[in-house]
């Protein structure tokens, strides 16, 4: 997606553009399928060229599309900042995480949360007591999942 139709996407739920680049900070920590982000790595030029590189050797240009990355590179097992700040230095895995810096309306924000780790944490749990506030589905309307993944 490009970035403003992530805006959309989540103003339509409620949320700010702020409220939608603090939430993507989550992915700080997890990981990609190669089927995800190869078209990024392989295609664009809003990317750090030996950051492609290194994600081109886990991600042919053919194949290997369960092949997992992670999606904060340098710290992907810490709840951090440095998702910000890769996106500083273009190596967002994600087409839609690179789009939060790319010479728009949100650079400022992705700037301040590169520099600022209180900011980003503060901002990160505010954003997350709301969307737990969301209109959550209960009794036979929903379910708590075993795999996230699937349905039970």
């Amino acid at each position: 997606m490009d970035l403003s139709d992530l805006i959309s996407a989540f103003s339509n739920k409620g949320f700010t553009a702020k409220e939608m680049v603090v939430l993507s900070g989550a992915h700080t920590t997890g990981q990609a399928r190669c089927q995800l982000f190869r078209g990024r790595i392989y295609n664009e030029t809003i990317i750090d060229s030996n950051f492609a590189t290194s994600v081109k050797s886990n991600c042919p240009s053919t194949g290997g599309d369960s092949n997992l990355t992670s999606l904060d590179v340098t710290t992907n097992v810490l709840f951090d900042n440095a998702y910000f700040k890769n996106l500083v230095n273009k190596k967002g895995l994600l087409h839609s995480d690179q789009q939060l810096f790319s010479g728009g309306s949100t650079d400022s924000q992705v700037t301040t949360y590169s520099t600022s780790p209180s900011t980003f944490s503060a901002d990160f749990a505010s954003a997350m007591v709301k969307m737990g506030n969301l209109s959550p589905l209960t009794g036979n309307n929903g379910q708590i999942r075993t795999n996230c993944r699937k349905i039970n």
